[in-house]
């Protein structure tokens, strides 16, 4: 018997190749601060505050895994005369899984911290070569679920904040150089092969965080970004594959693309000891044993997923122990604010997003109505993941609808069986096998950002890389001529995108978005209400409404990260955010602030007013004006905001001191952000940010 009306694949394709175009092109963020905030106790400790985690496979070195755990929220770069830094009596642990088989985590790297004042005599935080409460680090590995630990790392220098240009480039503070000293050289080097690199850096994403708390009233016509030109901490690892698999195999031993054997799960979290005694004098005493205060894996799951009354009690959770939180992945809180039935039309900005009520004229997937649970011990899940020989009883939930698609998303990864294949090649029927574009299923039934290190790497300067990740890459996978022709396995571009592990540059929000707006289920083939069953073109207005919608407006970071280990952005100084305007364009002023001060150009406080871009937004050229200090040769590179080079207005040209200007051509540019980067001859940069709009 057929259970699903069968379609005319090429027609369809081909109409989804033509306005597919259209939804690529909407990169917008909606809450890209993944865990700000969350919960009402770590509130009240950011030093023990996770902000995100990411993990993908290395761009430049693709035998290694890049994993990042991000601590300290909302971080003023002017935050004299003690400024942020790792809290001494916490413990930062940062855990892998990679073997089902085994109980609890496989691998655990463990940072502790000591502060240490060198010049305890003056109030300066850094004063002749000397820094007050300079920080040191210790790691250590465990591979027995923390039974036993052994240092790999000691005594460890954490850079300092970056201050500004006298505390760390002047004779009268460290005479160094922020980038080369303290970013580069800061990374270390371990013999077990990892690299490592903890300090502070820009806080890598972005959200217009006034407008989505209130009440998701988003407002992207004049969006203003809440974490421009604030940092947060980093703990960057750069780790051989081999290492990390379960069996020791390097990548190139995988079988396919989406070999099972090399997919591991990732979390981080901090821990403090149990007991807090404070004492006259200042003083205070941590003793006891450890007790987990905030955790981090897959984002946005404590800030939109998890309610207020039980945050806390998920953040003292593991994914080992947390099978009672499913209930809020199976019917999500946001569904209800995309249903206009439910709450949808309270929250306009949401409820314009379309779900499935009768997909293929009978499946329903707003909160507490069946979804796919009808078909259970049916025929026709007969050797599918939701076959109850298999998963079946944990994906097909009486009225628990997003049991089949948000919960595996979240809690156990997404495995290489129908139906979680694409619609391409299955004829109509969404329960038929498809072409095959994720495998990250680790059956631990927990939260965790689960990744398939088999994957292979989407360039960054390759044009066919997205910040939606695998909804570009299911969009890819129906649409493009390349891919959708077969369904045979094949890499398609971002398939190593969130997801299936997260890159930095993955705007996990519009994806979440997204898969709870139920574009998931519509590439597997359950297409929208508006879809008529048996037409040769599922490509509906809701469809496109999904891939086009504008959300909040703030799409960018506001630095473009850097391009090798460990790929995050140098932090804002002290200088740069007192004078930082957030409020205008992806929240930057029309001044365009500077990232370094460092070329060798005017003073701060003559540099920030007479460098600047105009026209800015600007649709045919704009004007770079500034003022060297001395002479000396300048180069200009402009990058777009993947890091790719787009233009070079000028090499090595010999100028004299006094103000210049440069005319860029942006012409040919497509709408976006830009950075056009400046470089004296002895290798000082500064970096300037430009708005293309037409």
């Amino acid at each position: 018997m057929k259970y699903f009306t069968k379609v005319s694949l090429k027609l369809w394709l081909t109409l989804l190749a033509i306005v597919g175009i259209v939804g690529i092109g909407s990169q917008t963020n909606f809450l890209e601060s993944s865990s700000h905030r969350e919960a009402p106790m770590i509130m009240n400790d950011p030093l023990a505050d996770n902000t995100d985690v990411y993990a993908f496979r290395n761009p430049t070195d693709p035998s290694r895994m890049v994993i990042i755990a991000n601590y300290i929220p909302f971080q003023l770069p002017q935050a004299g005369p003690y400024y942020y830094n790792f809290g001494e009596e916490v413990m930062y642990d940062i855990h892998i899984k990679n073997n089902p088989n085994t109980k609890g985590d496989d691998i655990i790297y463990r940072f502790d911290f000591s502060k240490k004042n060198e010049d305890p005599t003056t109030f300066f935080n850094i004063r002749l070569g000397k820094e007050n409460q300079k920080v040191t680090y210790n790691v250590m590995k465990s591979t027995d679920n923390g039974k036993s630990f052994t240092t790999i790392l000691s005594n460890a220098v954490v850079p300092p904040p970056n201050q500004g240009p006298r505390s760390i480039e002047s004779a009268v503070g460290l005479n160094s150089n922020y980038h080369q000293e303290s970013l580069i050289e800061g990374i270390q080097r371990l013999p077990s092969g990892e690299k490592i690199f903890v300090g502070p850096v820009d806080d890598p994403f972005f959200i217009d965080v006034g407008a989505f708390f209130d009440l998701g009233n988003l407002r992207p016509n004049n969006a203003v970004d809440g974490l421009a030109c604030k940092n947060v901490h980093t703990i960057a690892l750069n780790i051989p594959i081999t290492t990390l698999q379960k069996d020791g195999k390097h990548p190139d031993m995988a079988k396919n693309i989406l070999d099972s054997d090399y997919i591991i799960g990732v979390w981080a979290s901090a821990s403090r000891p149990k007991i807090t005694v404070r004492e006259a004098g200042g003083k205070v005493n941590h003793n006891g044993p450890l007790v987990q205060v905030s955790r981090l894996g897959m984002p946005l799951t404590n800030e939109v997923i998890i309610p207020v009354g039980r945050k806390d009690e998920w953040n003292a959770a593991t994914p080992y122990n947390e099978k009672e939180f499913e209930q809020y992945f199976t019917n999500p809180e946001l569904s209800l604010y995309i249903d206009n039935t439910a709450f949808g039309d309270e929250i306009p900005q949401l409820g314009a997003l379309p779900l499935q009520m009768n997909s293929l004229g009978k499946y329903d997937f707003r909160n507490n109505k069946a979804g796919l649970y009808p078909l259970l011990n049916t025929q026709a899940v007969k050797g599918t993941a939701l076959d109850p020989a298999l998963f079946g009883n944990y994906l097909l939930r009486p009225n628990a609808p997003r049991s089949v698609d948000i919960l595996p998303i979240f809690n156990t990864g997404v495995p290489n069986l129908a139906p979680y294949q694409l619609a391409t090649g299955k004829g109509g029927n969404p329960l038929a096998k498809g072409k095959p574009f994720i495998n990250n299923f680790l059956p631990t039934f927990g939260d965790m950002l689960r990744v398939n290190m088999a994957v292979p790497v989407t360039q960054r300067n390759s044009p066919d890389f997205s910040r939606l990740g695998l909804v570009q890459a299911a969009v890819l996978g129906l649409t493009d001529p390349r891919f959708n022709k077969t369904s045979d396995m094949q890499f398609i571009p971002n398939m190593d995108g969130f997801p299936n592990g997260r890159r930095i540059e993955d705007d996990v929000v519009d994806i979440e978005t997204m898969a709870v707006s139920g574009v998931v289920l519509a590439a597997i083939g359950l297409w929208y209400d508006d879809y008529v069953p048996g037409s040769p073109n599922p490509v509906t207005k809701d469809l496109l409404t999904v891939l086009t919608y504008p959300y909040d407006g703030v799409d960018t970071n506001d630095k473009p990260y850097l391009q090798g280990f460990p790929y995050v952005a140098q932090p804002w100084s002290g200088l740069e955010g007192s004078t930082c305007e957030c409020g205008e364009q992806n929240g930057m002023s029309q001044m365009q602030n500077i990232q370094g001060m460092n070329l060798n150009v005017a003073p701060p406080d003559i540099m920030m007013k007479e460098v600047e871009t105009y026209p800015n937004p600007a649709s045919e050229t704009t004007t770079i004006r500034y003022s060297l200090r001395d002479d000396t040769a300048v180069s200009m590179k402009v990058f777009d905001a993947a890091g790719r080079l787009v233009a070079t207005p000028m090499s090595n040209r010999k100028l004299k001191a006094g103000m210049h200007e440069v005319k860029v051509d942006v012409s040919k540019f497509g709408n976006g952000i830009y950075y056009a980067t400046m470089q004296n001859s002895d290798g000082k940069t500064q970096t300037v940010k430009i708005v293309v709009s037409k």
